[in-house]
């Protein structure tokens, strides 16, 4: 059976698709237009996390090739992630501070660590687990290693969590007793 739980104070708009077995962790925005497919397991979406228009998070069902590689079904997305307008993820592991850029599309078989950012239009799905603070860029998916984390979008977060309700229904968390 298909459940869709979203945790207190967490602010995911009714027009956003979200299919299958999907947890939306506190603090975590869902804008319209967005896609939450689990269709081969569960996602688990932690905290504070921002999935703009258009951004695709999809749990595939695996051929058996990748499932020998990656091991599992279960998507766990961490927290603090931005998935960008029109980026699309299907990393069945995603750290925590990481930024997927515009049209960028992570695919099944990598893994994503900590402070990782995916880059516009750069397409990554080689068997590996990225290494912390590892930024993707370019035409050419050019790789380099950068001293810090990107910062976290707790102000947009705020905003957003301010302003969403006002322009769209939401999807209701349960209420406490």
């Amino acid at each position: 059976m298909s459940e869709v739980v979203v945790a207190q104070g967490a602010v995911v708009c009714a027009e956003a698709e979200i299919k299958g077995d999907v947890t939306i962790g506190t603090g975590t925005v869902v804008h319209p237009k967005a896609r939450i497919l689990a269709e081969g397991g569960p996602i688990v979406i932690g905290e504070n996390n921002l999935i703009e228009e258009q951004t695709v998070i999809r749990n595939r069902k695996l051929s058996d090739d990748e499932e020998e590689v990656t091991g599992g079904h279960v998507m766990i997305i961490g927290q603090n992630n931005v998935f960008e307008v029109g980026s699309c993820c299907e990393a069945l592991y995603v750290g925590k501070n990481n930024i997927m850029e515009p049209k960028s599309h992570v695919g099944p078989r990598i893994k994503i660590s900590d402070g990782c950012i995916i880059g516009a239009k750069c397409y990554v799905n080689s068997f590996e687990m990225l290494e912390t603070n590892t930024v993707i860029y370019g035409d050419k998916c050019t790789r380099r290693v950068q001293s810090v984390h990107p910062p976290a979008q707790t102000l947009q977060l705020d905003f957003l969590t301010k302003i969403l309700p006002n322009f769209h229904h939401l999807k209701k968390a349960p209420k406490k007793d």
